[in-house]
């Protein structure tokens, strides 16, 4: 193998462009490694794990959420890391299972606490909001990996068929709890 010298966002915008030609599942050190022309032991000079290198994809991937201090709507920002999500395949996966290790995602939930008004007791309604818009991206990626490989066909019982509508909905209830905790 040729040696070639990557810095850490080299790194990750090969790990994102793999993570968009095979999927998470088959997104691995020694495949990325191969891909870079380097031992996979160079990777490691970087991170310290493949978590860890994952929790700075999950990072590039929310890239383009609203910087909080903008504070947009609720509705705005909540639609914003859902694109975000979307614009990668397994988007939501990598950045669930990094947010489950607290090894990434803190723009998304900074954004979101700071359209509920930024008030730390409001942090917990600002994750349950993401919670539900990773969910809700999963369901919407999963669904569309199986109607790529023909394991599902589109149909009046597909659940992501009234996404929108419902991811609206979901957002507007969460606004609607948000302002009855918010004081007068």
């Amino acid at each position: 193998m040729a040696t070639a010298r990557h810095d850490r966002q080299s790194i990750i915008d090969r790990a994102l462009r793999l993570l968009d030609d095979v999927g998470l599942p088959d997104l691995s050190m020694r495949r990325l490694a191969t891909e870079l022309e380097v031992q996979p032991s160079a990777l490691y000079w970087h991170f310290d794990s493949k978590q860890e290198l994952l929790g700075a994809v999950a990072d590039r991937i929310l890239l383009t959420v609203p910087d909080p201090d903008e504070a947009l709507s609720l509705i705005r920002t909540a639609a914003s890391i859902r694109d975000a999500l979307l614009a990668y395949r397994d988007g939501a996966e990598v950045v669930l299972s990094t947010y489950a290790l607290r090894l990434g995602a803190r723009r998304a939930q900074d954004a979101l606490l700071a359209s509920l008004g930024g008030a730390p007791e409001h942090a917990d309604v600002a994750d349950a909001i993401f919670e539900f818009i990773l969910g809700h991206v999963m369901l919407l990626q999963q669904r569309m990996h199986a109607q790529s490989i023909g394991a599902v066909a589109s149909d009046e019982s597909d659940p992501t068929a009234q996404a929108d509508a419902v991811f609206t909905a979901g957002i507007r209830a969460f606004d609607a709890v948000s302002v009855l905790r918010r004081p007068s």
